[in-house]
């Protein structure tokens, strides 16, 4: 695997944005402002539990949900004293191919559409590779986060994935490109995915991480691109859990808690299963 150096540096970002780091590509004419980065927030010493997560925002490949799915969500996290740590992973400057038709949609009542879970409606070679860097920007982000472990206050044991929409799929194929590769520090020890299914054919063992997915039944292709995915992980025998809302329309964020749909309870269920297998105790 290719050799990752990080350059700390400090910024304002915002009170519990504590640092950023550039992840170079070893592309010396790369523009320095499309270089992938990570974004660390840290909750407050006395609510620390050791739990990191590193968020993989949706945006379809081409931009980044950053407010709401890394600034709100690292907000959350921290006051449950969970790290947050952001990451700016590679996006798709290629424009649109001209003349390709997208398949029919497919509702979450036929996973079997999708074989070993692969839901991306458009597999192109510029749009693969994109997907292929930006799971190394992941697996860069996750073994950073354990290279400053002691300094951020954080358990190796206790650091994941979640990812939203697109940014589901970025940690999917992170996931499978760590526990491939074999090292330890790379290895993510949960994966979470809110709306994202995987962008490529998985292959799954028993030693895979445990697994949280969560989506809405109404949504084409992204349900039943994640049923096909908890299949995978239940066939080879390792640990997974899926929620499938039946309430409201597309693709969520943090929702306030008014008891009128199930959806908006997806956060207060992360929390419960990242407390169930351990990795948060509150």
């Amino acid at each position: 695997m290719r050799k990752l150096l990080l350059t700390l540096l400090f910024v304002p970002v915002m009170a519990s944005a504590q640092k950023q780091l550039f992840l170079p590509t070893g592309d010396s004419s790369a523009d320095e402002k499309d270089q992938p980065m990570i974004e660390v927030y840290l909750p407050k010493p006395e609510v620390a539990n050791g739990c990191a997560v590193v968020l993989c925002p949706g945006g379809a490949m081409r931009w980044l949900s950053w407010e709401s799915d890394v600034v709100k969500m690292a907000a959350f996290l921290n006051e449950h004293g969970i790290a947050a740590i952001g990451l700016r992973y590679h996006l798709n400057k290629f424009p649109m191919p001209q003349g390709i038709k997208i398949p029919p949609m497919v509702d979450v009542t036929h996973p079997e559409a999708f074989p070993q879970a692969d839901a991306n409606p458009m597999h192109t070679p510029q749009g693969d590779s994109i997907i292929c860097l930006a799971a190394f920007d992941a697996v860069a982000a996750l073994h950073k986060v354990r290279d400053h472990a002691e300094e951020w206050h954080i358990d190796k044991n206790k650091v994941g994935f979640l990812g939203f929409s697109a940014g589901g799929g970025v940690a999917i194929a992170a996931t499978m490109l760590s526990m491939q590769a074999g090292a330890a520090e790379e290895k993510p020890d949960f994966l979470c995915t809110n709306f994202g299914p995987s962008l490529g054919p998985v292959e799954i063992t028993k030693d895979y991480p445990p697994l949280l997915i969560m989506t809405r039944a109404d949504h084409p292709n992204v349900a039943a691109g994640l049923v096909a995915l908890f299949m995978e992980w239940k066939k080879a025998g390792a640990d997974a859990e899926l929620h499938i809302y039946g309430d409201g329309k597309g693709p969520y964020e943090l929702m306030p808690q008014t008891g009128e749909t199930t959806t908006e309870t997806w956060s207060i269920q992360l929390l419960q299963w990242l407390k169930a297998k351990r990795f948060l105790n509150e």
